[in-house]
């Protein structure tokens, strides 16, 4: 007899959580039009049944509930999401601060230890060749112009030199013929005083 009980206990469990089951798949509206229809008229008043009652208000907790776990985890989804976003937004902009970064040194050269952009490179180099371009046409210009007054005063100096060996050519062709004439002269006065 145990085990008979058992088995109608079983079994009397077994269709109250199949029908509890049902009821739980059915919608809210559903079930409140289930228990509203299926009660008793009492005089002008409506009897429903406590364990409808009872099964609609679990049911009703039991979906409430799950909209509450549903709307947290869609919270915590949404609150990860913003995270996510706010992280993306945040490498984003490290991102676009290192590309504007990497364009600057791009775009930059490093001149004796300072940053210049291209540009002012550019021009600072070009300034500079041509500063040294025109010194060197300067220094040409100077070297010419030294050049050809060194060879002017070469060619004076040539001429003077030239001049001079010739006065001093005749100067001592006159010497020698002075000295010759002298040399005459003390032979003269020599043979008049012998003779």
């Amino acid at each position: 007899m145990d085990a008979i009980t058992k088995a109608f206990a079983f079994i009397f469990l077994l269709s109250f959580t199949a029908v509890q089951a049902q009821d739980a798949s059915k919608s809210i509206d559903d079930q409140f039009t289930e228990v509203i229809d299926g009660s008793n008229n009492y005089q002008q008043f409506k009897v429903i049944e406590k364990v409808k009652m009872t099964r609609l208000q679990q049911n009703t907790k039991k979906r409430i509930d799950g909209l509450q776990a549903e709307i947290e985890n869609l919270k915590s989804e949404m609150a990860q999401q913003q995270a996510a976003a706010a992280q993306v937004s945040t490498d984003l902009a490290q991102t676009q601060a290192t590309l504007e970064a990497t364009e600057g040194e791009k775009d930059s050269m490093n001149f004796f230890g300072a940053q210049m952009s291209k540009g002012n490179y550019n021009t600072m180099v070009w300034s500079i060749a041509g500063v040294l371009l025109l010194a060197l046409l300067f220094f040409i210009f100077k070297f010419r112009s030294s050049n050809v007054l060194t060879k002017t005063a070469q060619h004076k100096l040539d001429e003077t030199e030239a001049e001079f060996e010739d006065y001093r050519r005749k100067a001592l062709e006159k010497e020698q013929k002075l000295g010759r004439q002298l040399q005459d002269e003390r032979n003269r006065a020599l043979k008049s005083s012998k003779g």
